[in-house]
């Protein structure tokens, strides 16, 4: 036979010493990183929109841009690799850089299988315009380079963990 347990005593009324701490709520959407990456990614972007159109550039295509204007020739995969695309959601992209005359693609001469993409003249050109845009978007967020960058490196650090993840 089981003995009775008692309860253990309330405290008094006005007992001022620390309880156990509420459990917090990990479902909470605002606790959550995945939300403010999402969002953060969104209206960061929404500040590129009004830069860029004069340009005639999207934000992806943009980022292509970025790509080349670093160096070029790029293989269609080496680009894809290096702004974390699938090859087929580039080629799009790339086709209407072409329509647009600031890229052009050919077949490699050094591997038929692969194409080359590079910058025309008028693609070379616009890098100059976009020299305006990361201090525009600086002066639009407020917030200076060097807290920029360990921005980016954080998300970059969260990046590479989510890779060695997938």
């Amino acid at each position: 036979m089981a003995t009775p347990r008692t309860p253990a005593p309330e405290p008094p009324v006005g007992d001022s010493r620390p309880g156990p701490a509420p459990t917090p709520d990990l479902l909470a959407l605002d606790r959550q990183v995945c939300f403010a990456l999402a969002v953060a990614s969104r209206r960061v972007i929404s500040l590129y929109r009004p830069l860029l159109e004069p340009m005639g550039l999207t934000h992806p295509q943009y980022l292509v841009m970025l790509a080349l204007w670093e160096g070029e020739p790029l293989r269609v995969n080496e680009l894809a690799d290096r702004l974390s695309l699938e090859p087929a959601t580039l080629s799009p992209l790339l086709k209407r850089l072409e329509i647009g005359g600031l890229v052009a693609r050919r077949r490699d001469p050094d591997d038929e299988r692969a194409v080359a993409v590079t910058l025309t003249p008028a693609g070379r050109r616009l890098r100059l315009r976009a020299e305006r845009i990361p201090p525009a978007v600086m002066a639009r967020l407020g917030i200076g380079l060097s807290e920029l960058e360990e921005l980016r490196d954080r998300l970059t650090s969260v990046i590479e963990a989510a890779r060695r993840e997938s």
